[in-house]
């Protein structure tokens, strides 16, 4: 599981990273924030209105849920399951509050790798959140406010891979997983 915070690169090194392992399964989370320009309903989130994201949660279908700048985001709890259950290797991009979940998750928690994909620095983080231009400035505070809290958190992960540059993140991603 990577997590890390926004604009440290996680979209941009999981997809990098997909190239080099297709083997692995990458979940597709579950999100109520709407789609930025050129993303797909089920490529990169599957987009859901408030209502059934609270379904989803009360159901007990999400593994993981959080609410991350205003929003909700989720992992799909089944299609996770069916791939370990056939001994397929899963990867999720998960934000702090599920990561959390995840650990201590009877079974899985054990089992999960939990990766903490940290920026250079913060003054790195804040010139590509800023240089995005994807929020307005009530969001950029709080996914900025949001980063400090999970900068902080990264001794609670089992490993940090810096993203200095994507490649360079993803060979330190594949070295993990074969280890």
């Amino acid at each position: 599981m990577v997590c890390g915070p926004s604009g440290v690169g996680k979209s941009t090194v999981l997809s990098a990273l997909r190239r080099a392992r297709p083997d692995l399964w990458f979940s597709v989370s579950v999100t109520t924030r709407p789609p930025r320009p050129g993303e797909r309903d089920g490529a990169e989130y599957h987009f859901v209105d408030q209502r059934t994201y609270d379904r989803m949660v009360k159901g007990g279908e999400l593994l993981e849920h959080a609410t991350y700048a205003g929003h909700g985001y989720g992992t799909p709890r089944e299609p996770v399951e069916e791939r370990l259950a056939a001994g397929i290797d899963v990867l999720l991009e998960i934000e702090l509050q599920g990561a959390r979940q995840v650990r201590r998750a009877p079974g899985l928690g054990a089992e999960a790798v939990l990766v903490f994909l940290a920026p250079p620095s913060r003054a790195e983080l804040v010139r590509r959140l800023t240089g995005r231009g994807t929020e307005d400035d009530p969001a950029l505070a709080a996914r900025l406010a949001a980063a400090d809290a999970e900068l902080a958190a990264e001794g609670e992960f089992d490993c940090t891979v810096v993203n200095t540059t994507v490649a360079d993140a993803v060979d330190a991603l594949v070295t993990l997983m074969a280890a």
